[in-house]
């Protein structure tokens, strides 16, 4: 169910109650694309704070990529599992439903197709919907980035980029823009790697601002390769055209499962999935 329900007067974000005491909770799965690079740590950032909010559930992760899926088998002896290899496990043991959260900003084509593979199994799930989903979650990551946003200097620009997509929810990223600019003024940009705005829109705009000083930020889940090579690499990246342009660069390579505000909105959509499952009372 992709349906956002009614809260039942409890606020969002409340910790998980004794709803399922003595029966089997329904257990959560983390469904990421996944990374090859060291900046798989940052899973692990999200899955302490998940297990702490959710006592009693089990935490179980699946990846949709079968490169990082293989990577894993040979790097660390263990072959990483799919989100419907997952599920089946689960309703082996005898679980009837479970929450599968998705790890995307977006709902774009990554999204859709976790949705698909999970329909097509025979457990019931409830879908935790992406980062950027509801009006209250785009806000709620505003205030998440406030504390670096909020400190943009007078003769600085600060831009975050996204990987993009070509799938209609691209315009996220434009809906994401005009907000920033309203709670932060124009200093701020958006900008991605695939499609619009695009780097060279988004370089155009700091050089008629007159600004000397650029910081980046990467506006993805984990600082991964992307981050390695194409914020900040070597040869055609952002920060090197931005540096032939005559602009001084700072990377902050922080992806965005270290801020808490983010995983607060991660936490709130797998609430909103256990709100949606029935018979609470009856297991499962």
């Amino acid at each position: 169910m992709l349906k956002r329900l009614p809260k039942d007067g409890m606020p969002c974000g409340r910790e998980d109650t004794d709803l399922w005491a003595g029966i089997m909770k329904p257990p959560i799965v983390l469904a990421a694309f996944g990374t090859t690079t060291a900046a798989r740590q940052s899973y692990a950032v999200l899955d302490e704070h998940i297990r702490a909010a959710f006592p009693g559930h089990e935490v179980h992760w699946a990846f949709s990529s079968r490169m990082v899926r293989d990577f894993s088998q040979q790097r660390h002896g263990r072959k990483g599992k799919g989100p419907g290899e997952v599920l089946e496990e689960l309703q082996a043991r005898g679980f009837e439903w479970a929450v599968v959260q998705s790890l995307h900003l977006l709902a774009g084509h990554e999204f859709y197709r976790l949705v698909e593979e999970v329909q097509a199994g025979s457990i019931r799930t409830a879908m935790g919907l992406p980062l950027f989903w509801a009006p209250e979650d785009y806000g709620a990551f505003l205030e998440a980035l406030a504390p670096k946003l909020d400190a943009v200097g007078r003769d600085e620009a600060i831009i975050l980029v996204g990987h993009g997509t070509d799938h209609p929810s691209w315009a996220t990223y434009l809906a994401l823009q005009y907000l920033l600019s309203g709670r932060f003024g124009p200093q701020v940009h958006l900008g991605v790697l695939e499609g619009r705005p695009s780097r060279q829109e988004v370089l155009a705009a700091v050089v008629i601002s007159g600004v000397r000083r650029v910081r980046l930020l990467p506006l993805m889940l984990v600082a991964g390769r992307h981050v390695q090579e194409d914020l900040a690499g070597p040869e055609d990246s952002w920060q090197t055209a931005l540096e032939e342009a005559g602009l001084t660069v700072t990377l902050d390579a922080t992806g965005l499962l270290h801020y808490p505000g983010v995983i607060k909105i991660f936490r709130d959509h797998i609430v909103d999935a256990l709100d949606v499952i029935p018979g609470r009372d009856q297991g499962g």
